[in-house]
């Protein structure tokens, strides 16, 4: 507990780059320093817009033999 009192900024600093400090006492643990989570940035809808598309025939039933490659029946 001392050393962490009088370590305190190196230690967060520590935690800040991403390891994780167990602080004690008598050699019984009491806590734990972790880095904080960084809020995520909100995800920008359509950013693949007009780039990506599915084609006409996407829900057409696939050729006999491409069906039974998928089923494990062909090579």
């Amino acid at each position: 507990m001392h050393h962490a009192k009088t370590h305190l900024s190196a230690l967060a600093e520590r935690a800040a780059n991403g390891e994780e400090i167990v602080i004690a006492r008598n050699g019984r643990p009491l806590a734990r320093l972790v880095p904080v989570e960084q809020p995520r940035k909100p995800r920008t809808l359509g950013l693949w817009r007009d780039q990506v598309w599915m084609g006409d025939d996407f829900d057409d039933p696939l050729p006999a033999e491409i069906e039974r490659v998928f089923e494990g029946q062909g090579d």
